[in-house]
């Protein structure tokens, strides 16, 4: 450990320690001692060290130097130190003045090493200190908390088993009396300032940890470790949150963190040739609720944009459109089904990919380069809200843009809006085919039926006639040939697929829609028109003149087969 650490108050202001602490404020072009010897300077304890071979002075072996520091992030001037050799100082005055508060720390053994240190962000007064005395053969846990300027101190380590000694200590700048505590074995926190701990191990390995730090801006609790590894705890917004009605609620929606919009994401990080790789945060916004009991009746959510208008439905139920397509899938594009919501027992999480519902997809699609996926949300106000028997909770959250691309809202606004065109576009299309597939199977199980009746023939053929007038049109919107992901390299690809390709181009990034994909649209809309028209006057004229013919021929309901003889 090297004590350097920047002022909270003036970021030209950094600090650092030997056996007494500097101050620059010119990116170390010059230092100010501001200290006097802030540690025990035991010369029996200064030898070289090594031997008798080789020495082995690398600067890490030098003992009464401080260890660790830092300025209140509450009220500037206001410093503590803690040396390695065992004592804790504070100067309230930007080092004019220290005070050496160690004898106040009742049960800190002498020599003890004071590993880590946080000043309070919520009181310039606070202040916790974390130190280590497992060099001497002490694994026990000393953690101390002041709220007096180091006055008085008490000692903070129930739940914490003897054998896990304590390397770090911060409490949350979001919740005052949280506390993350870092040992020899895990990771522990307190929820009511030190009065109690407990583990909060997770996924994480039994593994030393040597420093945490709370990322502000995404409310995310960084690890280090001596297994030379990086750890985050996503969104401590779900602790923030905690409290004692939780236990006691049949149901519990904590408020969603918000989300940046980006492109990718969700998956592993690194490369094929990297040995160990983290994984990246949900591609999505991410919802945490709390049931009492395992729910059997449904459990659902629904995403509403800022005028309280539906977005997305999510249910625990199975519904039709969780089937996903039969026989095949778009090639080049997402697969699987829709999101399912869980009603277990205990805390769930449910992940929105921020998508609008997908266009509607028919049984054994297949298109090239091409997704029924919804568009993303745009950036902006939305809300959640949980239903549980009946009763619903709501919270809200914000959508934000990705702060690495200049695009504006607008911009961001015209893309959704030709995504959600062609969107619909391509559902009225697949609706299409679907009702062309269906009155066909129906023309063709009546024509089974009647044939053979007396004066069936024209009116058979008047079907056939109809089906081969929709099955063009079904041609003219869909490659029919297709039967594996691979055919439309064989056959060529229809409007359906055209429009849906012309969507993955237009969404592939945070960008307006260029002049020519305006155009593209325009015209294949206006050729998917013309099919459906020609659609709609089979279904308006020629269908209800097929079924007058059928009825007159008076087909009994039911047809007896005559046995021969």
């Amino acid at each position: 450990n090297f004590p350097i650490f920047f002022s909270p108050h003036d970021p030209n202001v950094l600090y650092t320690g030997g056996n007494v602490l500097f101050k620059t404020t010119n990116e170390g072009q010059s230092w100010q001692i501001i200290s006097p010897d802030l540690t025990r300077n035991d010369r029996s304890k200064q030898g070289s060290s090594g031997g008798p071979i080789t020495k082995d002075n690398t600067s890490v072996e030098y003992y009464c130097t401080i260890f660790c520091g830092m300025e209140s992030p509450v009220k500037a001037g206001v410093i503590w130190t803690g040396s390695d050799d065992g004592l804790v100082h504070v100067t309230q005055d930007g080092g004019k003045n220290w005070t050496n508060v160690t004898k106040n720390i009742t049960g800190l053994p002498e020599w003890i090493q004071i590993n880590s240190l946080d000043a309070s962000p919520h009181d310039a007064g606070t202040a916790y200190i974390a130190a280590t005395m497992y060099k001497s053969d002490d694994n026990r846990p000393y953690l101390f908390k002041t709220s007096d300027y180091g006055k008085t101190w008490k000692k903070i380590t129930k739940g914490i088993p003897d054998t896990a000694f304590t390397r770090v200590i911060r409490e949350d700048p979001f919740r005052r009396g949280l506390l993350y505590a870092g040992t020899e074995t895990g990771l522990y926190v307190s929820f009511d300032d030190g009065e109690n701990w407990q583990s909060m191990q997770l996924n994480l390995p039994i593994v030393p940890i040597t420093d945490l730090i709370i990322q502000k801006r995404e409310k995310d609790l960084v690890i280090a470790t001596q297994g030379r590894a990086f750890w985050v705890l996503d969104d401590l917004t779900l602790l923030h949150q905690l409290k004692d009605e939780l236990t006691s609620a049949d149901a519990f929606l904590f408020k969603p963190e918000d989300t940046w919009r980006t492109v990718g994401g969700g998956r592993g990080g690194g490369g094929a040739a990297v040995g160990a790789v983290g994984d990246n945060p949900a591609a999505g916004v991410v919802v945490y609720y709390s049931l009492k009991n395992k729910v059997t009746d449904e459990v659902s959510l629904e995403f509403l944009d800022s005028n309280g208008k539906l977005v997305k439905k999510f249910s625990s139920k199975a519904g039709a459109e969780e089937a996903g397509p039969a026989g095949g899938d778009e090639g080049f594009g997402p697969r699987g089904g829709v999101a399912r919501v869980t009603s277990e027992a205990g805390l769930n999480r449910f992940v929105w990919d921020m998508r609008y519902p997908d266009a509607t997809r028919f049984p054994g699609l297949i298109m090239w380069a091409g997704s029924v996926t919804g568009p993303r949300a745009v950036p902006g106000s939305y809300q959640v809200r949980l239903t549980v028997g009946g009763k619903a909770i709501t919270e809200s959250f914000q959508i934000k843009k990705d702060p690495r691309i200049a695009t504006t809202q607008e911009d961001l606004a015209k893309q959704f809006d030709l995504l959600w065109k062609i969107r619909t576009k391509l559902s009225d299309t697949h609706e299409a085919i679907l009702k062309i597939r269906d009155a066909k199977k129906q023309i063709d199980e009546v024509g089974k039926r009647i044939s053979g009746q007396a004066n069936s023939k024209p009116v058979v053929d008047q079907g056939k006639a109809l089906a081969a007038k929709m099955t063009a049109i079904e041609e003219a919107l869909y490659q029919t040939k297709n039967q594996s992901n691979q055919d439309p390299l064989n056959y060529p690809i229809r409007l359906n697929n055209k429009l849906a390709a012309l969507g993955g181009s237009v969404g592939g990034g945070d960008f307006a829609p260029t002049d020519q994909a305006l155009q593209v649209y325009d015209e294949l809309s206006q050729a998917i028109d013309a099919e459906l028209k020609k659609l709609e006057q089979i279904f308006t004229a020629e269908i209800p003149a097929y079924n007058k013919a059928v009825r007159d021929l008076d087909i009994p309901a039911i047809s007896v087969k005559q046995e021969k003889k």
